[in-house]
């Protein structure tokens, strides 16, 4: 159940890792009565427990399958909208168009799973088998990856359409079949940066219930490198890309004699500002659960914890592919009046008045703007 799921993972690891600890604080004869206390905690399947967890477990069965219904919803609606534009009006399409339509798509991929996992952390039971163990992990890490990655190319793209606009290296290879190129390239890396969880994820049968999750081999670094790799790819990269392009875009844009300089500016600014807000806590519970792996932060709160802070900042961080539409796509004025003209053309009744009370004050807003240059250029003079 999204990054829940992976929680089982790094149960089922860490469960072996304990098991090595306690057997050699086994061998030290002082310590045996407090280890025959800490064995008592594995239950008779032996799959290790801390400690009670059951009121997190109580309330992740209402609040995960809830907040994931809702993130399903939205992003389904909004993602959806956006590609069913960009395919209409593909003819138009441009670089950023195509890095677009991946995210989206990207993001589709993403919220197709979280149905299943809404389900799975519900019935605490995983119902589906193990096929659709392997393609719902495929569809979420996929998504995942590719969400970033592609978050990232459009921020590529805009450094190099304002920063290198005259540099004919970057402007001759600028077109839609490099872009098509370049959507395959992060598609591949996505698959690479999924495929251990994919390969490594199965149905585990325990007693009457069953769960998806990835195990991966005993004695290997596969746990602490996908910790590592989660706050790299997922955060380190995506933040210092758009931190380095949009440093570079905005003294440009500052300079341009444009009137929509200012807005551009402030739609840089809550790029950064909300990438960093949805995805920084995830990745900080991340590490925190990397540093537990390691055996630091052993004690039973700090289990129950990290079990119910990955719960909020996870629900936070995927919330962020609902607003992927807003942000790239419909805060675009060509964007959004195809969108407008979509609609209105699909849903007449509903849409028709919309588009005109949209237009109509647009026209009004820009000739109030016009007015208000008037007076001040004649202040001027």
């Amino acid at each position: 159940m999204a990054m829940t799921y992976l929680n089982n993972m790094t149960n089922s690891n860490n469960m072996t890792n304990s098991n090595n600890m306690t057997n050699s604080n086994m061998t030290t004869s002082n310590n045996n009565n407090e280890f025959d206390d800490y064995y008592s905690l594995l239950t008779e399947d032996n799959d290790y427990q801390a400690c009670n967890n059951n009121n997190v477990k109580e309330f992740s069965r209402v609040f995960l399958p809830t907040l994931y219904s809702i993130v399903f919803i939205v992003g389904f609606i909004g993602n959806s909208l956006v590609l069913c534009v960009l395919v209409k009006y593909h003819k138009r399409l441009s670089v950023t168009d195509v890095s677009l339509f991946n995210l989206a798509l990207s993001d589709l991929l993403f919220l197709f799973s979280l149905p299943f996992w809404a389900h799975f952390s519900a019935k605490s039971d995983w119902i589906f088998g193990n096929f659709m163990c392997h393609a719902m992990t495929a569809l979420y890490m996929l998504g995942f990856y590719g969400s970033i990655f592609f978050m990232i190319l459009m921020t590529a793209d805009r450094y190099a359409v304002i920063v290198h606009a005259h540099t004919s290296l970057f402007s001759k290879h600028r077109s839609v079949k490099a872009g098509i190129a370049l959507g395959l390239f992060m598609w591949t890396l996505s698959l690479g940066a999924s495929l251990p969880n994919i390969i490594f994820s199965h149905v585990k049968h325990n007693s009457n219930v069953s769960h998806c999750k990835v195990e991966y081999p005993q004695g290997t670094a596969w746990l602490p490198f996908s910790y590592i790799k989660l706050n790299i790819l997922g955060l380190v990269i995506p933040l210092s890309v758009m931190m380095f392009c949009y440093s570079r875009i905005i003294p440009i844009l500052m300079v341009m004699k444009s009137q929509k300089k200012h807005k551009a500016v402030r739609l840089i600014l809550v790029l950064i500002i909300v990438f960093f807000l949805f995805w920084t806590p995830y990745n900080i519970v991340i590490f925190l659960k990397f540093l537990h792996h390691l055996g630091y932060m052993q004690s039973c709160e700090w289990e129950k914890d990290l079990s119910m802070a990955m719960q909020w900042v996870e629900t936070i961080a995927f919330s962020h592919c609902c607003l992927n539409p807003i942000i790239y796509a419909f805060v675009g004025q060509k964007f959004r009046n195809l969108v407008l003209k979509s609609l209105k053309e699909w849903f007449p009744v509903c849409f028709g008045r919309c588009t005109i009370i949209v237009s109509e004050f647009s026209e009004r807003r820009s000739s109030m703007y016009s007015r208000s240059s008037e007076i001040s250029t004649t202040k001027i003079a």
